[in-house]
């Protein structure tokens, strides 16, 4: 690339130069006695000339190439973002110890909010857990590494046990109302029914809509029964068969007043498909100006020509004695 483009257009006086010189040359012959004595074409003294002639002008177009200034550089990508604030809310009561997802229902929701955070880049994300009450783990951050331990360090057992899906959405949105970002997403994960809490999911989710809080749902849990693990005085370790119950029906309703999506996974694979669907559709607005880092690269053609320019000045005036 270069810097002044428009000054190669000089480059196409060469030609011109090259016949103004030759018939220049052509008539000093004329003119010269001394060169009478010389056949034009077969002297070294002409053939020098002729040749002097070709260095000054490919001097001149060196000259021109840097004048025009070429420049070699990379484009650099400033990323100017419009955020995103996502809470994940996740359901720990009991019955996600359940082993119908691998390790467990609990496990398999940690390691996909994980992957998800892993694949955001300018976005805040918070954290939210429930089970009889709803308490913030995180609040709204970037910083993914402080956000990845405190998604490590969730486990049953944490809040006294029930499904509080309204005050999991009442928390939440009090997380997402005091950002400036025009996007606010609430990912909602449970495996059960609600039966706890001061505040009805459906009234919830009406807040979160009046705050324009897009809510996606997502019910976990195999079809039927899943095992279930319990700690037997006398013989351990065992299981046990538990009903699965979701009330999808709330879930819908919640994600389509929210303007969101309701999900089903019934296993991990479904779960991480689930995620990667999220996170497909919910992308920040990303306007990209580039910006050009350069090396000026035209001390090369200035150089050479230089260089062919003092070569010039000795043959004509050294070789050739021709003097102004």
């Amino acid at each position: 690339m270069f810097k002044n483009p428009h000054l190669l257009w000089g480059l196409f006086i060469l030609p011109l130069l090259f016949y103004l010189l030759y018939r220049g040359e052509k008539r000093s012959s004329i003119r010269s006695s001394f060169l009478s004595f010389f056949p034009a074409k077969h002297t070294l003294r002409t053939r020098l000339l002729f040749f002097s002639k070709f260095i000054l002008l490919f001097a001149i177009g060196l000259f021109i190439v840097a004048f025009a200034r070429p420049q070699k550089g990379f484009i650099e990508d400033k990323l100017i973002t419009e955020g995103i604030n996502i809470v994940l809310a996740i359901d720990i009561s009991s019955s996600m110890q359940a082993e119908d997802f691998t390790p467990n229902r609990l496990g398999a929701a940690k390691n996909v909010a994980k992957e998800f955070i892993i694949g955001r880049k300018t976005d805040r994300i918070g954290l939210v857990v429930f089970s009889r009450k709803a308490i913030t783990q995180s609040p709204l951050t970037i910083d993914y590494g402080i956000l990845h331990d405190f998604i490590e360090g969730i486990e049953t057992g944490m809040i006294q046990d029930g499904t509080a899906i309204g005050n999991a959405i009442a928390e939440s949105v009090k997380r997402l109302q005091s950002g400036v970002e025009k996007s606010k997403v609430l990912i909602l994960l449970t495996d059960g029914i609600n039966n706890a809490g001061e505040i009805d999911p459906v009234t919830a989710a009406q807040a979160a809509a009046a705050l324009r809080i897009k809510v996606y749902t997502i019910g976990v849990g195999s079809k039927g029964n899943a095992p279930f693990p319990v700690d037997d005085p006398a013989f351990g370790k065992r299981y046990v068969s538990i009903p699965v119950q979701i009330d999808e029906g709330v879930l819908m309703e919640i994600a389509r007043i929210t303007n969101g999506r309701y999900f089903r996974a019934t296993d991990t694979g479904k779960l991480e498909e689930i995620y990667r669907e999220i996170d497909a559709l919910e992308k920040s607005k990303i306007e990209i100006k580039q910006f050009k880092k350069v090396k000026e690269n035209y001390t090369y053609p200035l150089f050479t020509g230089l260089i062919l320019l003092i070569v010039y000045i000795f043959t004509t005036r050294v070789f050739l004695k021709i003097f102004p």
